[in-house]
């Protein structure tokens, strides 16, 4: 079942209390009032990061429960269309990697066709620190932005964005914190991730192509990140796990396992009603078991509500484009939508993501 946060429609004054919830059929089950045999406080706030950092004995506890027949979750549920879904988690810090070597392919050929990609890719996985404070929920609408770039004479000018893009990416979501100084290894990684959203890591590319270097991206990408309202449990996805791509070289000892960490994902995006892309998340090349060992191999801590994504999710073939720079465009008018979906192997749905550029 898919947890998220709602409000289950406005009181007299305009104003609601948020509540926690899951997903069931067409309705959304206030988890409060469910009397649910649990710690105290994990479904009274604004929030799934209570829950979340309660821990893998505690979850499972709740998903046994939820599918007991005697829980009745009809006496709490609020018909969707009647819900207004929240940003599910207190969003910690957000990192995102650069996973897909189809992608790192793609885009590194236009740019170094000599040399797609930089010699570190296959050693490691790349990753930025992103803005944790401007990720929203899927349905808010997204705001050009505006920067620094260069017009078609070579001139700095300032203004809108004119190749605004999406990328379609998974989100991985922390529950159970790790101390600072502590690396996690990769076998640890399901002790301390609860879920998984889908993720639109929107992109002023021509803002970005004039910032990013020495340092990489920053306005670019910082101004919108939009996830789904519905955050799939890591363990609903278990018969989805299968091995990923084989890795050369071998990676170095603190990214090396033998469980099957990738993940057999249908991924779809649509601009304007329209598919435009249909993406496996299986050839993704690093996973997210190496995303924890390689974050915190420095000492660097994990927080709940720590979201990792992806980098965008791209396949062998044409039409397995996550981006519209891989697709050489057109890039995003004002007015269009993007709607990101995606389903397991195993037929558990993910949460949509929607955003329409305003």
């Amino acid at each position: 079942m898919n947890y998220g946060v709602f409000v289950p429609g406005a009181s007299p004054d305009g104003h609601a209390t948020p509540r926690v919830g899951v997903q069931w059929n067409d309705a959304v089950v206030d988890l409060g009032l469910l009397g649910l045999d649990a710690p105290p406080g994990l479904f009274d706030g604004p929030s799934l990061n209570p829950f979340m950092a309660a821990g893998p004995d505690v979850w499972a506890a709740v998903a046994e429960q939820l599918a007991d027949p005697a829980a009745d979750l009809e006496r709490a549920a609020t018909p969707v269309e009647r819900a207004n879904l929240l940003l599910p988690i207190e969003v910690a810090d957000y990192v995102d990697f650069y996973a897909s070597i189809d992608h790192a392919t793609n885009v590194g050929l236009l740019f170094r066709p000599d040399q797609p990609l930089m010699p570190n890719w296959r050693h490691l996985p790349v990753g930025y620190h992103g803005r944790a404070g401007t990720v929203v929920v899927s349905g808010t609408p997204v705001r050009r932005p505006h920067g620094q770039r260069l017009d078609a004479h070579g001139t700095v000018v300032f203004g809108p964005s004119t190749r605004l893009d999406f990328e379609l990416e998974v989100g991985f979501v922390v529950g159970v914190p790790s101390g600072q100084g502590a690396p996690v290894p990769v076998e640890g990684a399901a002790s301390h991730v609860f879920g998984v959203v889908l993720l639109n890591d929107w992109s002023a590319r021509d803002i970005q192509a004039w910032e990013y270097q020495p340092l990489g991206p920053f306005l670019g990408k910082s101004f919108a990140t939009s996830v789904s309202a519905w955050v799939t449990p890591l363990a609903d996805l278990e018969g989805a796990r299968i091995a990923p791509p084989a890795q050369s070289p071998e990676p170095l000892p603190y990214l090396q396992t033998d469980q099957p960490w990738g993940l057999d994902l249908d991924l779809t995006v649509e601009r304007n009603g329209e598919q435009v892309s249909a993406c496996p998340f299986a050839p993704m090349y690093w996973t997210l078991a190496q995303f924890v060992a390689h974050l915190t191999v420095n000492g660097a801590s994990l927080r709940t509500g720590d979201l990792l994504g992806s980098g965008t999710v791209s396949g062998p073939e044409p039409g397995q484009r996550g981006c519209l720079l891989e697709m050489g465009g057109p890039f995003l008018a004002d007015g269009d939508e993007v709607v990101l979906r995606g389903q397991a192997v195993n037929g558990v749905a993910l949460g949509e993501v929607r955003g329409v550029v305003v």
